[in-house]
């Protein structure tokens, strides 16, 4: 009985002082960290990296494994927004670190890395250069404005006075055509319409008479004014003589009406 007792108390006491063991010197003594230790010795930074990964896939909260990654990340492969999360991760994971304003600092440099990389700033000197080349175009462009609105106005005055005195040429062109002197009107004696005398042997004519019955064939290139000139009558008189009649589409083999 006093074996086990024995035992199980040596158990106890072993797992009491593993607990009791420094979290980062048990990260250290991992053997990926070792090798990436040594690798950062030899200045085999890309075998470092791998090392301290493989180190972080054993132990996923080696705060110091993340941060030999974030000063990798950040003095020598050159990738500010990796260096940011090994950093934070170690401050994760090991919140009472005594560096915990330097590498705040750290990640607020790699932030500012990163943003000059995604949106590059032009420098004091080169941004001032570049707003007065900015300034003179504008008042360059500004003196073009304004001679143009110079020219346009000048056209415009010259136009309007142009048109003045066309208006007073014409106004002094107008003959004035003397009053002459109004003549009172004498009232007109009421007309008495005499009979007119109707011969009862003969009836009135009427005042537009039918139209003969002549009439005229259209030939090859007859026109309806040629056809005019050869009877001695007018276009409108054909006209009306033949309402059908296109004047300037007449065809051979038409039939006209000559009044």
């Amino acid at each position: 009985m006093s074996v086990w007792i024995r035992f199980f108390f040596a158990l106890w006491l072993g797992v009491t002082l593993a607990g009791c063991t420094p979290p980062d010197q048990d990260e250290e003594k991992e053997p990926h960290y070792v090798l990436g230790q040594s690798r950062i010795n030899a200045m085999d930074y890309q075998g470092a990296v791998e090392a301290f990964e493989e180190s972080l896939e054993v132990n996923p909260h080696s705060a110091a494994a993340h941060y030999q990654l974030a000063m990798l990340y950040e003095n020598q492969e050159a990738d500010p927004a990796a260096a940011i999360y090994h950093y934070e991760q170690y401050l994760k994971f090991d919140p009472t670190a005594e560096n915990a304003d330097i590498i705040r600092q750290h990640i607020t440099a790699c932030k500012q890395q990163l943003a000059s990389d995604v949106l590059p700033l032009p420098s004091a000197p080169v941004a001032q250069q570049q707003l007065e080349k900015l300034m003179e175009q504008n008042r360059q462009l500004q003196q073009q404005v304004d001679t143009l609105q110079a020219t346009i106005k000048q056209w415009g005055d010259w136009y309007t006075n142009q048109q003045a005195a066309k208006n007073n040429a014409i106004v002094s062109q107008t003959p004035v055509v003397p009053q002459q002197p109004v003549t009172p009107v004498q009232p007109q004696q009421p007309l008495v319409q005499q009979p007119v005398a109707v011969n009862p042997t003969y009836p009135t004519r009427p005042e537009n008479p039918p139209a003969s019955a002549h009439s005229h064939t259209v030939e090859r290139g007859e026109t309806a004014m040629a056809i005019c000139r050869k009877y001695g009558i007018r276009l409108s008189d054909l006209e009306i003589a033949n309402p059908e009649m296109n004047p300037g589409h007449i065809h051979v083999g038409q039939v006209l009406n000559i009044p």
